[in-house]
């Protein structure tokens, strides 16, 4: 028996901010885009693993099956919307009814949850490195990113501001934001996977200031010029999280504090999540520099195997590659992998913004968690100095 229901309500419907509803006109046609969604699919099956076990009592053709998602946050929306979708798709081909189940929280929190023992199938997650600590503990393929194409990320996003108009406060780019009379709501890094973007975002903003190209951040010649960068980007950071009235323990709780319950100046926040929230007093601001948030997707091998649903769970995450998926994702202002599966009106409503990764700046994943937001980590260290 699973140990926690699902959690599919987007957190007080009766919300103006948080209802399940489309903030732009969006076309629900299915591109007639056969030919490239026949490459997809075969670059998916390629991508999976040669010996692929379907568990030892797979789900009989034509039955009806459970699956649970465990994802972040900001994701309830449109997996409410793409699980319907799914499961038609599903019904239409195989037979059988499809009920999948959503289990949301912080990034962090949540794979936390699938490693004590909640029976995830599947989890989409906000971050590479929370996929990575279910992997190391045996629950999932340590080559996971390599089944799906774009490292199992099917959509992206990056980090904003959502403005509270009526605050007077004029903001434009990051260093507006540690202004003496500016309130920031965020998230707290140490739960949220988006809260981690957040504070990687305004680091990487510093450096590039410092350094001008952050190439110089990999060549040998400039490590005097970036050891002083990286100290202006901490001293930076820390700024930022002195003026934090809050820190959340989730993306979709540090919305709520800022648009329901009125506190702060300035939401840190997803892209999707302030397109959800723009309306009335809300504005967003984008920033002359953010980082390429990936979140991505996987099978718990261990349980999939065990239940016999590892059939039903790869479909459900091919699904996202699909047109429909695809445009589900842009529908919800998450940034579709498959740009080239949406509108050409669908993919103007995404600012065109200076992007970079957490590869180029930090290093990956597993290097960035361990340095900043590791226990005594420099997350830490600002924490302490920020809020003594």
């Amino acid at each position: 028996m699973r140990s926690e229901p699902a959690k599919v309500n987007p957190l007080g419907s009766s919300d103006p901010f948080l209802r399940i509803e489309s903030q732009v006109f969006m076309s629900t046609r299915i591109f007639k885009l056969c030919a490239a969604y026949g490459l997809l699919l075969s670059a998916i099956s390629g991508c999976g693993d040669s010996n692929t076990n379907y568990g030892s009592n797979p789900v009989a053709p034509g039955a009806d099956v459970t699956i649970l998602n465990v994802s972040y946050d900001p994701t309830r929306e449109f997996y409410e919307e793409f699980n319907a979708a799914f499961a038609a798709h599903w019904q239409k081909i195989h037979g059988g009814t499809v009920t999948v189940e959503q289990s949301h929280g912080g990034s962090g929190s949540q794979a936390r949850k699938v490693i004590d023992g909640l029976e995830a199938d599947v989890v989409t997650l906000a971050l590479a490195y929370d996929v990575d600590t279910i992997a190391d503990q045996g629950l999932i393929n340590s080559k996971w990113s390599e089944r799906l194409p774009h490292n199992s990320a099917p959509y992206t996003s990056t980090i904003v501001f959502l403005v509270r108009k009526s605050s007077g406060k004029t903001i434009t780019d990051w260093p507006d934001l540690i202004k003496d009379d500016v309130k920031l709501i965020l998230a707290n890094p140490k739960t949220g996977g988006g809260a981690r973007w957040n504070y990687l975002a305004a680091w990487g903003y510093a450096l590039k200031k410092e350094l001008g190209d952050l190439t110089k951040l990999n060549d040998p010649a400039a490590k005097v010029q970036v050891a002083a960068a990286q100290a202006k980007a901490k001293e930076f950071v820390t700024g930022i999280y002195k003026n934090a009235e809050v820190l959340d323990p989730s993306a979709r709780a540090s919305t709520i504090t800022f648009t329901q319950r009125g506190i702060g100046d300035v939401l840190v926040c997803w892209e999707n999540e302030a397109f959800l929230c723009e309306k009335g007093d809300f504005q967003i601001v984008v920033p002359s520099i953010s980082i390429l948030a990936e979140p991505p997707v996987a099978v718990v091998d261990k349980v999939a195997d065990k239940r016999g649903t590892r059939k039903v769970a790869e479909a459900y995450l091919q699904h996202l590659y699909s047109p429909q998926g695809q445009q589900l994702a842009a529908k919800h202002f998450y940034r579709p992998a498959q740009a080239d599966l949406i509108s050409a009106a669908e993919r103007k409503q995404f600012a065109q913004v200076d992007l970079f990764t957490i590869d180029a700046v930090f290093g990956g994943w597993k290097k960035a968690q361990a340095e900043h937001f590791a226990d005594g980590g420099i997350f830490d260290e600002i924490l302490k100095t920020a809020k003594p």
